[in-house]
């Protein structure tokens, strides 16, 4: 509990847990449609609009914010009619954008200490007002990914499926764009622009190792979010390591972990045949040829 006093590392914790929430909802989304490449671009977006906006003496908020939406807009655009894939939108787009913002701050010669934290992470740097974005942000996303579950959903597995039905799959893509796109920037001050991604995709794809129904994985990764920011937090307290890298390394950890426990699943159901009959579940040796039900032995072939 020693940590706990220290109002910085309170506000850290309570950044990370919202943080690691945030990206595992979102994540999950991000990881299914096959976009994991869109947060590491996005972030580099938002803060080539970041520095412009330092330039431009604007709000960090605001100029990242305006730079992302218009870059995740952009992509959009680019890969509606689908001759142009989504990963080389983001590609064009985000590195253009980011290249922008390199190219305005070489002409300052000094990089402001808020940018320095959104490039490398400063989650002890958290201020109440930062406290406040990050919740409102991941409040209003977790409301909105609530009401639009089934249309998103729907879309997901089966896009020209849902447009049949009558959901708008464009406003969707839209609106999934824009969320993503704040998610993005408020998890910059936390892990930094160069580990944003592994902070979306991480819990998502450790949740999809551990389930097959989309509901219990979206749960899962949620709470592995969590569980990544909250513990990742503690570590770089004990062990003095930079709380942003902290994070990620120990999210990859639950990964390995979670990996090696599906091998084993593997292994498991490799050598055993697990199934059923009437309430009564058991199982027995792949390879046991010697192993015969008394349905088969009538000869009604039904095991």
């Amino acid at each position: 509990m020693e940590p706990l006093y220290y109002e910085f590392f309170l506000h850290g914790l309570i950044a990370a847990v919202l943080i690691g929430a945030l990206c595992g909802l979102i994540g999950t989304h991000v990881v299914l449609r096959g976009m994991s490449y869109v947060g590491h671009g996005l972030s580099h977006a938002a803060f080539g609009g970041a520095i412009i906006g330092f330039v431009l003496n604007f709000n960090f908020y605001v100029g990242a914010g305006i730079t992302g939406l218009f870059a995740a807009l952009i992509i959009n655009q680019l890969t509606k009619n689908k001759k142009i894939k989504s990963d080389a939108a983001i590609g064009i787009v985000t590195t253009a954008i980011f290249a922008l913002g390199v190219a305005v701050i070489s002409q300052q010669r000094n990089l402001n200490k808020s940018l320095e934290a959104a490039l490398f992470g400063n989650i002890l740097g958290i201020t109440d007002s930062d406290l406040m974005t990050i919740g409102l942000v991941t409040v209003v996303t977790i409301a909105i990914m609530f009401l639009t579950y089934r249309p998103l959903l729907f879309s997901i597995f089966d896009h020209e499926a849902a447009q049949i039905f009558g959901i708008r799959t464009e406003a969707l893509q839209l609106l999934f764009a824009i969320l993503l796109t704040l998610s993005v920037i408020v998890a910059m001050n936390i892990v930094g622009v160069t580990m944003i991604a592994a902070a979306l995709i991480i819990p998502a794809m450790t949740a999809r190792l551990l389930t097959d129904r989309f509901s219990i994985m979206l749960l899962y990764s949620i709470i592995i979010g969590i569980v990544i920011g909250a513990g990742g937090m503690y570590l770089s307290y004990f062990f003095n390591i930079a709380s942003g890298a902290t994070i990620v390394l120990f999210g990859a950890f639950i990964f390995c972990l979670s990996v090696f426990i599906q091998y084993i699943r593997e292994k498991i159901s490799l050598h055993t045949n697990l199934h059923r009959h009437g309430n009564l579940i058991h199982s027995h040796p792949l390879d046991d040829e010697k192993h015969k039900h008394a349905d088969e032995i009538k000869g009604d072939g039904k095991c």
